[in-house]
């Protein structure tokens, strides 16, 4: 066996792992949903900071004739808003019937993906509804590697090491970011540890304080009584 086809060999096993372990943690997300003419969808996406996310969709519009979901038509789009963990606006903009967004995360943490229909024309939906076929790829996922083959000009070999440096370097950005997580968590229960703490030191103070007063009170009292 010459070198080059022991590399390919022994590069196989721990790339199909590495592919295995970053399906699991990054996904492609695809699915669907239904939406009415001013209606707002948003979804949730925890992102790790300096990772590329790519969302693509296209919009069908329910028909009363046929009793299906048909192509929309070219004057219907959707409006695309993301917002970062900070409430921070980083995309919006106005798209078509089908569409293609891309955005690079800055900051960790969840980002909100929002869309809703463009148009006020109330016959595009005819009382109707939309249905809206949504696709997000985020990390590795979001290169296209035959193009890159393609324009690098890479070996089967080449483009399979860059795939695993590429899943190596999303896996360890989804690391960092679950000790980012961990450390807001641990500052989180820190905090809450330390206002129970004050909180059952002010009720002891508060008890010790109003067992005092009753006493002197009940002085005051038996002394104006001659009781004692």
């Amino acid at each position: 066996m010459r070198p080059s086809e022991r590399g390919h060999k022994m590069l196989s096993f721990p790339a199909a792992g590495v592919i295995l372990l970053l399906a699991w943690i990054y996904p492609s997300d695809s699915l669907y949903f239904h939406i009415g003419e001013t209606e707002k969808k948003c979804f949730i996406e925890e992102i790790p900071d300096e990772t590329m996310v790519i969302g693509k969709y296209r919009t069908q519009l329910w028909d009363k004739q046929t009793g299906s979901f048909l192509p929309s038509t070219p004057g219907l789009g959707m409006h695309v808003e993301i917002k970062d963990p900070d409430t921070k606006i980083i995309l919006s903009r106005q798209y078509g019937s089908d569409g293609r967004f891309t955005f690079t995360s800055h900051t960790p943490g969840e980002h909100q993906i929002c869309l809703h229909s463009n148009s006020t024309k109330m016959a595009l939906f005819g009382g109707g509804k939309l249905r809206v076929h949504l696709d997000i790829q985020v990390g590795e996922h979001t290169n296209n590697y035959p193009e890159i083959a393609a324009k690098d000009k890479l070996t089967e070999l080449q483009l399979r090491v860059r795939q695993l440096l590429d899943q190596v370097e999303q896996i360890q950005k989804e690391q960092n970011y679950q000790r980012y997580r961990e450390e807001r968590f641990r500052m989180t229960s820190e905090s809450t540890n330390q206002r129970v703490l004050w909180w059952s030191i002010a009720q002891t103070v508060i008890l010790i304080v109003t067992g005092i007063w009753q006493m002197k009170h009940l002085k005051s009292f038996f002394e104006a009584k001659k009781l004692v």
